[in-house]
């Protein structure tokens, strides 16, 4: 067995080392958590000899999970990643150091020789990004530049960036911006594209060390199948398994045919071109008066048509239907003219029952929305 440290990563470059000599060296294997006066508590002692990195996962749905993954693991998600964009460069961490593609910032930083740009001790905002601005252009003057971040994280750069012309100046001098953890908007990479932003979108997970399909391509060496509309993921970057958890890691990591196989919570189309579609999570299916709706598909299609990019679609209680998709939102919108585009579109089983709109949606540290926190705000929404 191998001993395990918990790393407290409120400030992200106390990975620095520990994640070294856990990829690299004889260190402990790590476990990054984001801090507080109980860090190690709950956290096991030892894990098995080859995991070398736990993830524990954000739990936006379920209980979380605590991933492990062997060094080879990590720094295949890391070289994939580095034969995408043509070498290495430095990488602004802009994201939680707990989460895997803030660990992943830092691993492909060590590949490539480089020390990360950390956005500490600033939380994430345009500000704090903008005042890096010097710094990321002397990055830029030895070699490429390059980001990860969330959805929120790039609508928020891209909106304040018309109006700070250093923050857009910083923001298209990255050579890429890699954009995961969440379905991107059609309308988020438009807006990208229009300012000069060179964004990649990226899906993958703790247990793939990361994003390994890129712009619905998979990475060199990643293999995608469709397995009764799941998406399984093939390749070298696969984690162990859940710590202490073998039910599930025999439910989510299959071998067929000498291969193996991680089987997502993912829906989601292949097609001949070898092209990946997500279509929803498997949890996010609803029954709504005895039909199946996609709450996925009603956000996709409210950020595509309507200026509510920031859309949630939960689901709520509902003593007729069984239960009803609800909209939450920043942006005040019609109802009914949302009903009617949704209609068309999708059928009238995916019209929302109602609108719930707030100051701010409630987001993990991982900036994913919190869908628990929002499930419960929804159940006192007004009916209308």
């Amino acid at each position: 067995m191998r001993p395990l440290a918990v790393v407290d990563v409120g400030d992200p470059r106390s990975l620095w080392e520990p994640l070294e000599q856990a990829l690299f060296g004889d260190g402990p294997a790590v476990l990054p958590r984001p801090g507080g006066a109980r860090i190690s508590h709950t956290a096991p002692l030892e894990v098995e000899d080859s995991v070398a990195l736990v993830i524990e996962t954000s739990g936006t749905t379920g209980a979380p999970k605590r991933v492990g993954l062997s060094a080879q693991a990590v720094l295949a998600g890391a070289q994939m990643t580095s034969a995408e964009l043509g070498g290495g460069g430095t990488w602004l961490l802009a994201l939680p150091a707990h989460y895997i593609a803030g660990v992943q910032v830092c691993v492909r930083a060590h590949l490539a020789g480089t020390t990360p740009v950390f956005l500490h001790p600033e939380p994430f905002s345009s500000i704090a990004v903008a005042a890096l601005a010097n710094e990321l252009a002397a990055a830029r003057a030895t070699g490429p530049v390059f980001t990860s971040l969330v959805p929120a994280q790039l609508q928020r750069l891209l909106d304040d960036a018309k109006d700070m012309p250093v923050l857009l100046s910083a923001m298209q001098g990255f050579d890429a911006i890699l954009v995961g953890g969440q379905a991107v908007p059609a309308a988020l990479l438009d807006q990208a594209r229009d300012a000069g932003v060179h964004v990649r979108r990226t899906y993958g997970s703790s247990e793939t060390a990361g994003g390994c399909v890129w712009d619905g391509r998979p990475l060199s060496g990643v293999t995608l199948e469709e397995r009764d509309g799941r998406i399984a993921i093939s390749g070298p970057m696969l984690a162990e398994g859940y710590i202490d958890n073998p039910v599930t890691t025999a439910e989510h990591f299959i071998e067929d045919s000498g291969t193996r196989w991680y089987l997502t919570d993912d829906h989601g189309s292949i097609d001949t071109n070898g092209t990946l579609a997500v279509t929803g999570r498997v949890d996010d299916t609803i029954i709504s008066g005895g039909i199946k709706v996609s709450l996925a598909d009603i956000e996709r299609v409210i950020r595509d048509t309507t200026e509510a990019r920031d859309a949630v679609v939960v689901a709520s209680p509902d003593d007729t239907w069984g239960q009803v998709p609800v909209l939450v939102t920043t942006v005040p919108v019609d109802r009914d003219a949302v009903r009617a585009v949704l209609a068309q579109q999708l059928g009238v089983q995916a019209r929302i029952d109602r609108v719930k709109q707030v100051a701010e949606i409630p987001m993990l540290a991982s900036g994913k929305p919190d869908r628990r926190a929002l499930t419960t705000l929804v159940a006192g929404a007004d009916r209308g």
